[in-house]
């Protein structure tokens, strides 16, 4: 099994370079079939020759153009908690990606990450709004709002490819990594082209990328997003709090099972504190065996691998949670959350 992590790892570490690998060249034939079948399935979708659903309330896309993780559920949060704040009554979908049977079904603070998926679970927890899950999204959707008729706007975690569910406002993020060596699926880590930019709503930009896709996405106004983290909390449950002066000196180790798990690392690095580094793939299920080199010190984690440690850590553990923050915009450009209240009120379906 580590193996296989191990390769996958080693894979992904090569679509991230700038430049397309050697290694990688014997996989282009197939990166030119996928992205063929990704414009044809679109186009089905456009041409209404396959079938998408409309919910009777507007729907937010929060996804992605790479695979694994690039900072979607603490934007999920943010716009969430500013949503409520406005007013609003939001829900939230997902896939669920991890959980047992894909089934649609609701999530609650006391769900097993087994059967509902860790960041579902993460986002039941922090947003204090109705949470579903299921592979089917107009599926879960609708139980959503059947549950909770209340709801007056969904936002999807993830979903930007999942064309049945039809949506009103498309959100893309990267993180630092940016779009690697901009390849489709298998030579690379695009799941669309770049070109799919041109048509989304907004590009949110979660810490500073080495380079950015100007031309593609320049008719899309652009965000920057930082992840700040100020304390840590329990990873057992207990309503106990660390600084991180008090981690100061003392024997530390982390672990982050998340798509880019070396952000996390660097962000305990820009918090003056040193320790022993253990990234694990991304929705990695942990064992009790994965932590057992931390026994003779203190284990910090993300607040998404909490989730699924909370009975397997040995002794003291501590989990950061973050909260997203995005980025002034330029003079005269709507801020964020302003360019999706205006898409909102308009209803503008992609």
């Amino acid at each position: 099994m580590m193996a296989r992590a191990s390769m996958v790892q080693r894979l992904i570490g090569r679509w991230y370079q700038h430049r397309l690998a050697p290694a990688l060249w014997p996989l282009l034939p197939f990166s030119w079939l996928f992205g063929g079948l990704v414009v044809l399935r679109r186009w089905l979708y456009r041409a209404a020759l396959l079938h998408s659903h409309r919910l009777p309330v507007p729907v937010v896309v929060v996804g992605n153009l790479t695979v694994g993780g690039s900072g979607k559920t603490p934007l999920v949060l943010w716009l969430v908690n500013r949503l409520c704040e406005q007013g609003w009554r939001p829900g939230i979908i997902s896939r669920g990606y991890g959980s047992s049977d894909g089934q649609v079904r609701p999530v609650d603070a006391s769900s097993p990450s087994s059967l509902v998926g860790d960041e579902p679970l993460l986002l039941a927890r922090r947003s204090g709004v109705p949470v579903f899950i299921g592979r089917d999204r107009p599926a879960a959707g609708q139980a959503l709002l059947a549950a909770h008729p209340e709801c007056d706007v969904i936002v999807s975690d993830d979903g930007l490819q999942h064309y049945r569910l039809q949506r009103s406002i498309e959100l893309v993020i990267f993180d630092g990594r940016g779009t690697g060596n901009g390849r489709l699926l298998p030579a690379g880590p695009l799941r669309e082209s770049l070109r799919r930019l041109a048509g989304v709503d907004a590009v949110v930009w979660n810490g500073p990328p080495e380079t950015r896709v100007v031309d593609t996405a320049r008719h899309s106004p652009q965000f920057d997003m930082r992840l700040v983290g100020r304390h840590f909390v329990a990873v057992s449950g207990e309503q106990r709090r660390c600084a991180v002066a008090d981690l100061q000196g003392r024997k530390l180790y982390a672990i982050a099972g998340i798509g880019d798990p070396h952000r996390f690392f660097r962000q305990l690095q820009a918090l003056g504190l040193e320790f022993a580094a253990h990234p694990f793939p991304d929705h990695h299920s942990y064992q009790a065996g994965d932590l057992a080199f931390a026994r003779d010190g203190v284990l910090l984690m993300t607040e998404k691998d909490a989730v699924k440690c909370a009975t397997l850590a040995i002794g003291e553990a501590w989990m950061l949670p973050v909260e997203a923050v995005i980025g002034c915009s330029p003079p005269g450009q709507a801020t964020l959350f302003e360019t999706i209240l205006e898409k909102l009120h308009g209803r503008a379906s992609a």
